[in-house]
């Protein structure tokens, strides 16, 4: 088994603080910090005029209000300069119709990407990198997850993410597996020999 570089940073993980950064985008500077008190899903592509990477910017762009009315802010990101981030934001409104409502950010030096731990201390582009960050409004990486290259990744389960995250975020209900706004939610576990057979896995109506 190869040991880590101990000087290699480490991969964020659920709880870490999502490192701040500021950076040019298709909507100008931008600081991360800025969103503070609101959700942000953070999600890197490999490459602009790519296949897949097109197909995920129209559905996230034709979703964007959906994650606004979750009080939820979409950033991208990739290794790509302004100059072509622009020029890709023409081409998908030219071919599909679709403006992109949401800021792209350009990282060609690639420091957001190692900040994050997208990318290894070898990578020359993020080709290989397709991540999320689910971000709280207190800047906590919540959730996260990794797509390879050539699998773009579900808006709606996405979506569905920042809802259970929003639902779950007091500690009151856990929500269980395939959960949708409506279903019933799950009760903090109880201590082993509670009332009830069912002690492990009580629910109860979240209406």
């Amino acid at each position: 088994m190869e040991m880590m570089d101990a000087n290699m940073p480490r991969s964020l993980r659920i709880g870490d603080a999502a490192p701040n950064f500021t950076a040019r985008t298709t909507h100008g500077e931008m600081a991360l910090d800025q969103y503070r008190g609101r959700w942000v899903v953070f999600f890197s592509h490999p490459a602009d005029f790519t296949p897949v990477c097109t197909s995920e910017f129209v559905a996230l762009a034709k979703a964007a209000p959906r994650f606004e009315e979750l009080d939820c802010v979409l950033l991208g990101l990739s290794v790509d300069s302004l100059y072509s981030h622009v020029a890709w934001m023409r081409a998908i409104k030219d071919v599909f119709g679709v403006e992109v409502p949401f800021p792209v950010i350009e990282d060609p030096s690639m420091a957001v990407g190692y900040a994050y731990g997208m990318l290894d201390e070898q990578a020359r582009d993020a080709s290989t990198v397709r991540a999320t960050y689910f971000i709280d409004p207190e800047g906590i990486i919540r959730a996260l997850s990794w797509y390879p290259m050539n699998v773009g990744r579900s808006v709606d389960e996405m979506l569905r993410t920042v809802r259970a995250l929003q639902r779950s975020a007091d500690g009151e209900a856990y929500t269980p597996a395939d959960w949708q706004p409506g279903d019933d939610v799950l009760l903090p576990p109880a201590l082993p020999g509670s009332a009830g057979a069912d002690w492990f896995h009580q629910t109860k109506a979240d209406r």
